[in-house]
């Protein structure tokens, strides 16, 4: 008898892990992924024309909290970890739990999940959310741009709508946004690249994205998610870290896992962070990985009316992700704010209302506003919200202008951020010397 598999995840990495390992391997059977992190993923099921032919009914998704109940009534051998950004004692909580239950926990390693590539692979991950993954993949596109290569990225999986319909997507233009009627988290990823002129694919199926993607490439990019490991076999592999988070490298996974396994180490951040924090970073990089090449960079900020949040209160509203699993309590937006003397950061969670409402109470993220955008209830929500603070200037810190998806009827301003590599560092082009022969 094929063995009973359940597969937890948040819509990325348990689907290719899925497809990749157990969708036609006849000696085990998938009988549900369960779902968290995202709001409004649970309670789907994974198409059959995704899930294959051993799999007429596809597969059904469920809520975690459900976890121990369904290892029991659906007989489960075998649970498969498949989700990313979460610490190291979290993921012996869920061990346990399945243990307990009377399952076997299983974590796939990137030798049968990484797929190879008829191109060079650049691969950018990093060590937490919120590191500086999605500015350093701008400068490597852009570095190898300039080198003459025709580069392709390809994101790593945020299908939170129709899953047949985001089987394979390429986005080469700002109508393509609207056209797969992308969420928020889906536009701050993708825009910056449409923008500066490289072509992004994403979806569910990373075998056929990978098919479509590196025949009109010379070398692909894997622009990670969370800290999660690559897809596809990189040439060279770049880690994000954040010496503001100084320790957090050892302590989630598996960005811990990327760590060990990084080319190149970029610490990003250098001018925010301390001496004590830079050396306590290159202290653990040196112990787990003393040949990786470190490049040293700050995240250069601008916001592009800076007269406009002097002396001003200030609400900011930051990149969701980063706030919440990714645990920071500021961004980009209040970096800006307080260089360019807002007079105060007012605190959001007095107005708050609805799944934002429920944000603040769940996550600890500081007198900000996370940009959370999964459904347009949340949309509407964060608009209500903009619209109720006392706050005299709205200062933007999402990687893309809000202003694009709601109505901010405050006087907004934009904050930019890009990676900018420190003299005397090793360069982009000198970590890329592999993929540009």
């Amino acid at each position: 008898m094929p063995r009973r598999v359940l597969i937890m995840g948040a819509a990325g990495r348990d689907f290719h892990n899925f497809n990749v390992v157990y969708r036609d391997d006849q000696r085990y059977e998938v009988v549900a992924f369960t779902a968290t992190q995202i709001p409004f993923i649970e309670d789907r099921t994974y198409p059959p024309s995704l899930a294959g032919p051993r799999y007429p009914d596809g597969i059904p998704i469920y809520d975690e909290e459900e976890l121990t109940r369904l290892i029991r009534e659906l007989r489960v051998d075998d649970v498969v970890f498949a989700y990313s950004d979460v610490s190291h004692e979290h993921v012996m909580h869920k061990a346990s739990e399945a243990l307990a239950a009377g399952a076997n926990f299983v974590l796939l390693g990137p030798g049968e999940t990484m797929l190879e590539a008829q191109v060079p692979v650049v691969a950018v991950c990093a060590v937490r959310t919120g590191a500086g993954k999605s500015q350093t993949t701008r400068a490597v596109a852009r570095t190898l741009r300039e080198a003459g290569k025709r580069v392709v990225a390809v994101r790593h999986p945020m299908p939170y709508g129709d899953l047949e319909a985001q089987r394979v997507q390429r986005f080469a233009t700002l109508e393509d946004l609207d056209r797969y009627d992308t969420t928020i988290e889906e536009r701050e990823e993708y825009e910056p690249h449409i923008t500066s002129g490289t072509v992004i694919y994403a979806g569910v199926d990373y075998g056929e994205i990978l098919r479509r993607a590196q025949a009109e490439c010379d070398v692909l990019i894997w622009d990670g998610g969370n800290n999660d490991l690559p897809f596809y076999r990189p040439t060279v592999h770049i880690v994000v870290a954040d010496p503001l988070r100084a320790g957090h490298e050892t302590r989630y996974h598996p960005g811990e896992a990327n760590l060990r396994m990084a080319d190149v180490v970029v610490i990003n951040k250098m001018d925010s962070a301390s001496i004590e924090q830079v050396n306590a970073l290159l202290q653990t990089i040196h112990d787990l990985n003393p040949d990786a090449t470190v490049v040293k960079a700050n995240s250069r900020v601008t916001v592009d009316d800076p007269g406009a949040i002097a002396g001003k209160r200030v609400l900011v509203v930051e990149d969701g992700p980063t706030l919440t699993h990714g645990e920071m309590k500021f961004g980009a937006g209040v970096v800006a704010a307080r260089a360019h003397g807002a007079a105060e950061i007012v605190d959001p969670r007095p107005w708050a209302i609805g799944t934002i409402d429920e944000t603040f109470r769940r996550y600890d993220v500081g007198p900000v506003l996370p940009a959370m955008g999964y459904a347009d209830v949340q949309l509407e929500e964060m608009r209500k919200i903009i619209d109720a603070v006392d706050a005299d200037v709205v200062v933007v810190g999402t990687p893309i202008d809000l202003r694009r998806v709601i109505e901010i009827r405050k006087p907004a301003v934009r904050v930019r951020y890009e990676l900018e590599v420190l003299s005397g560092s090793p360069s982009l082009l000198d970590v890329l010397a592999p993929v540009l022969g």
